[in-house]
């Protein structure tokens, strides 16, 4: 319930049109959940009806971003990183500009979603240029290279950070020698504050080898974007590095707390997640750690309570009624219902692989990576698959964009293109 009466909160304060809007990637509360009902509660042989298909949005895994009647995709096109601006009801294009440099290392193609605020829009391409435009003709503002700026490092894959902007700050991780975490003026690009680097004693080298003798390092931006939470009336950051766990002070980025974990290719891809039980991180072959946070005189304790083996890569958990959702990677592979408080597994489903997930209107929505579209109810002891489809012409298993819910319609990235469905249901 606390969780739901915030996500409430967070609509109000964003205005009337938000609750039909997806304004950044997980949505409006950065969690993956939909608060829109009168949605299809089963869908038909083939899925929900299919209103429109836009191509040439180029190559990525970037997810689709909803506001203002506009659905906003970042593609790499040549040697740029393209922004598209469709028409939410047709699929029609607005404007498309180049706003940034491609990324053409392993995996080719755009990483970073679009995050809207007050008019206009904010990205960071592969390579840590941060962008801020105009939303409505995509028009740039102002741009900052914050490994420059903060001597940071690309890393393996490529920067694939979600900006979070609140408070008129742009929150980001440059992961460098001068600041793990960040936070520029939203309007002008300067920074706010700067917290310290993260400086940790490495004993493992990247891919899993001890390293002898250890030595002093600093760790990079991970692959998660970080999420704001409030404990006590602190406002704190939950973030990722390549090999850390973070919890920092959102007004300084101060790291007030950081565990290493064994994450052989450095990847923590998972954006964190808080709920009424707790911080709940997650990393391939590490499975997923729930920390209770707590402030008291001033200082911030983080407390593990449990630990399971759903070692989430990049498709995300969820939290609703208590239940965390979403699936496994390697240690375990099946899509679960786990208990947030507790860790218990309240219900499993097997024949789905790996994949996104989302919530709206009571049921779960599972994206696999290899392009099956689940419609799953939940019903206290198990799943239900109340409709299936695949998307048209998938092969392979990369399709990782997350879909997004908005005024009633899906839209789900495959490759260099968006599908919007109908998920209306017909009036009574």
């Amino acid at each position: 319930m606390v969780r739901h009466q915030a996500h409430l909160v967070l609509l109000a304060f964003c205005g009337a049109l938000a609750a039909a809007d997806w304004p950044q990637f997980r949505g409006p509360g950065r969690d993956g959940i939909c608060l829109e009902t009168g949605l299809l509660q089963h869908w038909p042989e083939g899925g929900p009806r299919l209103a429109w298909q836009a191509q040439s949005i180029g190559s990525g895994y970037s997810s689709p971003a909803v506001q203002g009647g506009l659905v906003f995709l970042t593609g790499d096109v040549g040697d740029d990183l393209v922004v598209t601006a469709l028409d939410r009801e047709s699929g029609a294009g607005r404007w498309q500009a180049a706003r940034g440099r491609a990324w053409k290392g392993q995996f080719p193609g755009s990483r970073s979603t679009c995050t809207l605020a007050g008019g206009k829009l904010y990205l960071m391409d592969p390579h840590g240029r941060v962008l801020c435009a105009d939303a409505a003709t995509g028009r740039e503002l102002w741009t900052v290279d914050i490994l420059e700026r903060f001597k940071g490092k690309v890393i393996q894959w490529g920067l694939s950070e979600c900006l979070l902007v609140e408070r008129g700050q742009v929150v980001v991780t440059p992961g460098g020698d001068e600041a793990f975490l960040a936070a520029l003026d939203a309007t002008s690009g300067e920074t706010v504050w700067a917290g310290p680097p993260l400086r940790f004693t490495r004993t493992v080298a990247y891919g899993g080898q001890a390293l002898e003798p250890p030595a002093p390092d600093v760790d990079r931006a991970g692959y998660a974007s970080p999420i704001s939470f409030a404990v006590a009336g602190q406002r704190l950051l939950a973030a990722a590095a390549g090999r850390h766990f973070v919890v920092a002070d959102g007004d300084t980025g101060a790291l007030l707390w950081t565990r290493e974990v064994p994450a052989t290719y450095e990847v923590i891809g998972a954006i964190p997640v808080w709920c009424e039980a707790g911080l709940l991180f997650a990393a391939p072959d590490v499975g997923a750690l729930l920390f209770r946070v707590s402030v008291a005189d001033g200082k911030v304790a983080v407390e593990q309570v449990w630990h399971h083996p759903i070692d989430n890569c990049h498709g995300a958990l969820l939290c609703r009624d208590g239940l965390l959702f979403g699936s496994g990677y390697r240690l375990y592979r099946p899509w679960a219902a786990i208990e947030a408080a507790s860790g218990t597994v309240r219900g499993e489903l097997k024949d789905l692989a790996k994949g996104c997930v989302l919530y709206a209107d009571r049921r779960i929505y599972a994206l696999t990576e290899t392009g099956d579209m689940a419609l799953l109810r939940y019903g206290g002891d198990g799943f239900a698959i109340e409709g299936r489809f695949r998307l048209p012409g998938v092969s392979g298993g990369d399709i990782w964009s997350h879909p997004a819910i908005a005024d009633g319609r899906l839209f789900v990235r495959c490759r260099d293109t968006l599908l919007c469905y109908d998920l209306r249901a017909p009036a009574p």
